[in-house]
């Protein structure tokens, strides 16, 4: 005689109850813990780096990248590494790639030095993620991420203004 019914209906209610388990998980994930890991995933990319800002949006676990990198590489990268994180339902990567240009990369070391050679960032420059983004376009800075004040804030927009700056947009928010 098998197995008693009794028996092979828990038996197949665990089976099925393991086999569901992973996705009742997944959707148990909110989305601002998804965006959480999100932002870890791109912060632990080796090659993301002060020159780069990607924001996120995660609504009902449908993953949104914007920003700018200096890379292609970076931009399918980032993209690979997220589609990777449990959880994440679809991504669209609308990162964009800064244009090449010898001008711009020698404009971005100026002004990175500029600002994290500065006593007031050394703390900063120290980080092994640094806050400040600074994205350089044709010539045009932009300021992104998060220092600790509007002084801060202040002195690393008047800091940026190297020469051969077409202009500088501060987009650095304060840290609450």
């Amino acid at each position: 005689m098998g197995m008693p019914l009794r028996v092979r209906s828990i038996g197949a209610g665990l089976l099925a109850l393991a086999l569901t388990a992973p996705a009742v998980l997944l959707a148990q994930v909110s989305d601002a813990d998804l965006a959480d890991r999100v932002a870890a995933a791109v912060r632990q990319y080796s090659s993301f780096s002060i020159f780069d800002d990607i924001s996120i949006n995660v609504s009902n676990r449908a993953v949104t990248l914007t920003g700018k990198v200096t890379m292609p590489i970076k931009r399918d990268q980032i993209a690979r590494n997220v589609t990777k994180i449990d959880g994440v339902r679809s991504l669209t990567n609308q990162i964009e790639v800064l244009p090449v240009s010898g001008y711009d990369a020698d404009l971005r070391q100026r002004v990175a030095h500029a600002i994290y050679g500065n006593s007031s960032f050394w703390q900063y420059a120290a980080m092994l993620s640094p806050p400040i983004h600074i994205i350089v376009e044709y010539g045009h800075v932009t300021l992104t991420g998060v220092v600790n004040n509007e002084v801060e804030r202040t002195l690393a927009y008047s800091l940026a203004q190297v020469p051969g700056v077409f202009g500088v947009k501060n987009e650095l928010k304060l840290d609450r």
